[in-house]
């Protein structure tokens, strides 16, 4: 890893003396399911169509995109895992709240 600017993430120069630069590549290491927080909402603004989103996983993209993966087969939709989110497809947060709940997730329900 380049660590002399080029896989920089976000910030050019910062006045702060301990700032540490947040490197491009650098992966968290995946918290155990019953140390995961995550929220479950709805966003109903996605092309008119409703979409459940799962917010602050923490981990490797890995281990989002087979959580994603897995979500997706069992309600049996679409959906994508990039970012730190994973994005179902169609009103189905009662049946991902219980996918997570059978996993042993800490979820919180978030909005309506």
């Amino acid at each position: 890893m380049d660590k002399k600017g080029k896989n920089k993430k976000g910030v050019m120069y910062s006045t702060n003396p301990n700032f540490e630069y947040e490197f491009e590549g650098e992966e968290v290491e995946t918290l155990s399911n019953n140390e995961q927080d995550l929220k479950v909402c709805i966003d109903k603004h996605r092309a008119g169509k409703i979409a459940v989103i799962i917010k602050d996983f923490v981990g490797t993209a890995e281990d989002l995109k087979s959580l994603g993966k897995m979500l997706k087969t069992k309600c049996g939709v679409g959906g994508s895992a990039k970012n730190g989110e994973i994005i179902i497809q169609g009103n189905v947060r009662d049946k991902v709240m219980e996918i997570l709940q059978k996993e042993g997730y800490n979820y919180k329900r978030v909005g309506g």
